[in-house]
């Protein structure tokens, strides 16, 4: 079934029907401000951090999937009926449905009863906001009476506590209506200096804050009261679950058009002018009006649409390929580089398979994305290393994830993800690769974002170093720790107790299970790094207060771990992927179940491992015959069919799910480089 089409000069991906197998979802803003939307308008807004700072509810895992969002209802008001554009929550049949997901924007729309709706939304440059453009068309050949409603459902800004925290939440939900506009201020009296405002372009019939008003009891969001009725209730939320919406009632002649705009966004105050008057309880809006009368207005809006194109034209323009295959084009040219910068600014923290409650931005997942986006925004990339160099710990160790808010790292999940310091390397090379900016080098980044505790950057990549050196195990490769690259092979792990998390929970040691993932890492590290100290030592004249060592030293580590990994990582076919906790092989043709895996082929080979003597070919072969499918080559073969006490989480998997032997696009790439380092791409 064809659900939709490449728009190659539109630079847009165009769905054709709202019934897609699941939400496909678009990702709105480029700088503090993000929303994901979905081609039925589902989806959520937040400040920064999905979980700390989430402007709207979502819930997850709900039925009908991807309930919830950016709602516009529309309603015939001489006939009652009513229906959305966006087909969800209504999901009344309509005419030429289109969602056309863009760069930064997407644009949805339909016909229905004679009138023509659609709806662009997006977030301007520099703004915590985010724009609705909605034009309606009346196709009918007779006038149109309509009634519009907004919808939207505050989320109580912890996203985490806001679905959990019941006995509070149900009593600490409050808004402020002024003007037309719909302010959410819930904890604003007290902690809080933030806030959330919803506005319209139009004058309003009517408003609704409180959700209960505007859905009707024991209603859901396909039929809200107050829609079959055309009539708001005028609500204020005092607890219980604040939402925002606007009624606006339109006369449309036939063949007229009308625009309406409303605008979400985000707001602080100074923590000592919270209030207006002072000794009030009443929201300062100062600063805000001023962008709301900005941006309710159509000619800015369009130019900040511009602004918005010219922006993603700077970005894409620093790497072009023409080939003679147009599908190439599209992908490295376009959709490649724009998931690479989306990947930047949410590193995975927020989408419909991670909810944003819980993982915060990866310590090596933003240090591998860096890798895809540098050449687009090397300022940035600059600020994410040092970010990230920050949140490592003294011993060279790293929190597997921080929160993008605080920037420090999370506790919940700790360290000892024993890949993870090596990455810092990877991305600190690329960076240096593309700017030259040999005096990142020399920034005092503190450990653990702990005060009078900075060293420079460059002290950082040696910690990153000697931590894989400081943990070796029995065979001279890198012990895995909690776990590598793959987050489910949970070597020490050992888990029989249900809800335990296998990535947190370690029952060994932790002195015998090694990695020849990290093994292949650390060598292309250590080659990195051996440039990387050659320039430092350039430029450095024997002044640093800490020790410099050659290049030199750091090519030795390299080709002494390689030496290792031929003697023990090498299965005689492929590369073994690991050693368990009883020091037996995983990812060997003698094991059962799992005999190859995706990573140690691509990691290795990128290394420059076995190229000189054909083991380099030998492995790749071996990913082709066992591994390649017509969708992508799956992570390992055969998968496990039952429950591995000593794998972990991998194994907990049905066959062909997750990482037990489903499809990665992210060690996919791996192969492709390391085919063509052999000439074969």
């Amino acid at each position: 079934m064809r659900y939709g089409y490449f728009d190659d000069a539109k630079r847009e991906y165009v769905i054709i029907r709202p019934d897609t197998p699941l939400p496909w979802i678009n990702y709105l803003g480029c700088e503090a401000y993000f929303g994901i939307i979905s081609n039925t308008a589902g989806g959520y807004s937040f400040y920064r951090d999905a979980r700390l700072r989430r402007l709207t509810r979502y819930r997850y895992n709900n039925a009908p999937f991807d309930y919830g969002g950016r709602y516009v209802y529309l309603r015939d008001d001489l006939s009652g009926d009513f229906w959305s554009p966006s087909w969800q929550p209504t999901r009344h049949d309509l005419e030429d449905y289109h969602c056309r997901h863009g760069l930064g924007y997407t644009v949805i729309g339909a016909t229905s009863n004679g009138i023509a709706a659609e709806t662009r939304y997006f977030v301007p440059l520099g703004q915590n906001l985010e724009v609705w453009q909605l034009t309606l068309r009346n196709q009918r050949a007779e006038p149109a009476h309509l009634s519009l409603f907004s919808s939207i459902e505050f989320c109580l800004w912890d996203a985490w506590d806001d679905a959990t925290n019941f006995q509070r939440n149900f009593s600490t939900g409050e808004v402020e209506v002024e003007d037309g506009v719909i302010y959410h201020k819930t904890e604003y009296r007290e902690r809080r200096n933030h806030f959330a405002y919803f506005a319209c372009s139009e004058p309003l019939a009517g408003f609704d804050t409180q959700r209960e008003a505007f859905l009707g009891p024991y209603r859901g969001w396909d039929a809200p009261v107050v829609v079959e009725r055309g009539e708001s209730a005028d609500s204020i939320a005092h607890g219980w679950a604040p939402i925002g919406s606007h009624h606006v009632r339109l006369s449309l002649a036939p063949s007229e058009s009308r625009t309406v705009i409303f605008v979400l966004g985000y707001a602080e105050n100074p923590t000592d002018a919270k209030f207006d008057p002072p000794d009030s309880q009443r929201l300062d809006k100062r600063g805000v009006l001023p962008v709301l009368r900005q941006f309710l207005d159509p000619a800015v809006v369009e130019s900040a649409l511009d602004e918005l194109a010219r922006y993603w034209d700077s970005l894409l323009s620093k790497y072009q390929v023409h080939t003679l295959d147009p599908h190439t084009d599209r992908m490295v040219n376009l959709w490649n580089a724009y998931q690479c910068m989306v990947t930047f600014n949410l590193s995975r923290s927020a989408s419909f398979f991670e909810s944003g409650i819980g993982r915060g931005m990866g310590f090596r997942d933003s240090n591998q994305d860096l890798l895809g986006f540098v050449h687009m925004v090397p300022e940035r990339a600059r600020e994410r290393i040092l970010d990230l160099a920050a949140t490592q710990l003294p011993t060279g160790g790293a929190y597997h994830q921080y929160q993008p808010l605080t920037k420090h790292g999370n506790d919940l999940v700790g360290s000892n993800f024993n890949d993870d310091p090596l990455w810092l390397v990877l991305a600190t090379a690329a960076y240096l690769k593309e700017t030259g900016d040999l005096g990142i080098l020399d920034e005092l980044v503190p450990y653990d974002n702990q005060s009078s505790s900075e060293t420079p950057l460059y002290e950082h990549l040696q910690r990153s170093i000697r931590y894989t050196l400081e943990r070796l195990g029995p065979h001279g490769l890198p012990l895995i720790g909690r776990a590598d690259w793959n987050d489910c092979l949970n070597l020490n792990c050992f888990s029989e107790t249900p809800g335990e998390s296998f990535q947190t929970t370690t029952n060994r040691e932790g002195k015998v299970a090694e990695s020849v993932f990290i093994a292949g890492l650390f060598v292309l590290a250590a080659k990195e790094m051996a440039q990387i100290a050659n320039c430092r030592l350039q430029i450095a004249g024997g002044l640093s207060s800490f020790v410099l060592r050659p290049s030199s030293f750091y090519t030795e580590l390299a080709a002494k771990m390689e030496a290792t990994i031929l003697a023990h990582g090498w299965d005689g076919a492929w590369f073994r992927r690991a050693y368990d906790a009883f020091g037996q092989p995983v990812g060997a043709a003698t094991c059962q179940e799992g005999q190859i895996f995706i990573e140690p082929q691509g990691m290795c080979v990128m290394a420059g491992i076995g190229l000189a003597d054909g083991r380099a070919r030998q492995a790749l072969d071996a990913v082709a015959e066992h591994l390649a499918t017509p969708h992508g080559i799956i992570l390992q073969q055969p998968a496990y069919s039952r429950y591995y006490l000593h794998l972990g989480e991998i194994s907990s998997y049905p066959p062909g799910y997750k990482e037990n032997a489903g499809i990665f696009c992210h060690t996919n790439p791996w192969i492709m480089i390391a085919e063509a380092m052999l000439g074969r791409g």
